[in-house]
């Protein structure tokens, strides 16, 4: 049994594979991946929950193992699996042509959320969650200063990183610059901005939020269409940058459905 969890840990620490962990997690990832390797569960046999999961693994071609509940968590390097992790090809991440397709098949204004060193995976995830949730159609993240789609990500987003379309780039200030040249109108994120409730945030758009201490870079606020900000009473001077980013979300789905 030893060498046999030490397999599984290896194997989960391959650059080709990811570990999903927490049962909304793996459930939503089971729906719209194309094919998973292993689920680890470590619940009970009566378990109906894990019973679904399970029927749903089993479709995708996933090979189903029980191990011990300290190897799991081993596995997901967290307590809160809830008892199932599922092995599954790392996330793929779309063009910025397909977000754009993404966008024309739903016959509405673009909307696309893009971050600029976001590192922590929890706050990265919140995000792609939120965006899920107003319609948007797509996230662009860098492939620098900025967390990747990783399993903690995957945890944070509920899921919702395997609904979401996500694009990659090499460089951020040229996505931007490219975007633009298609007609999306971005707005930046930042305390210094013009209030978001009184802005027009209609049409095609793409909400940049920067890093949870330094904010949007300077190059990519100077490339931005304008600077909004969110109004703050109270005696702390910044707001969470994943609750930032839902609260002008949820601004923008607002001012598009009234």
């Amino acid at each position: 049994m030893q060498q046999k969890s030490n397999q599984i840990e290896e194997t989960a620490q391959t650059p080709d594979s990811q570990v999903i962990y927490g049962r909304n997690s793996v459930i939503e990832t089971l729906k719209t991946v194309e094919a998973a390797d292993t689920l680890y569960l470590s619940g009970a046999d009566t378990d109906k929950a894990l019973g679904y999961i399970v029927a749903l693994a089993k479709q995708k071609g996933a090979v189903i193992k029980k191990v011990p509940e300290l190897k799991l968590s081993k596995l997901c390097a967290s307590e809160h699996h809830q008892g199932v992790a599922l092995l599954c090809p790392v996330c793929r991440y779309c063009t910025l042509d397909e977000l754009f397709e993404n966008a024309a098949q739903s016959g509405e204004p673009p909307l696309f959320v893009v971050t600029d060193g976001i590192e922590d995976p929890h706050n990265l995830g919140a995000i792609i969650r939120t965006a899920e949730c107003v319609g948007a159609h797509g996230v662009v993240i860098p492939k620098r200063g900025n967390c990747a789609v990783t399993s903690a990500v995957h945890r944070a987003s509920a899921g919702a990183c395997s609904c979401m379309k996500i694009a990659r780039v090499s460089n951020l200030a040229s996505a931007i610059r490219d975007m633009k040249k298609r007609g999306v109108f971005f707005y930046c994120a930042d305390m210094d901005g013009s209030p978001a409730f009184q802005t027009d945030l209609t049409g095609p758009a793409a909400l940049v939020v920067g890093s949870e201490g330094f904010g949007v870079s300077r190059l990519v606020k100077e490339l931005c269409d304008i600077t909004v900000s969110l109004p703050i009473r109270g005696q702390i001077n910044s707001l969470n940058a994943s609750v930032a980013a839902g609260v002008l979300l949820y601004e923008i789905l607002r001012q598009r459905t009234q």
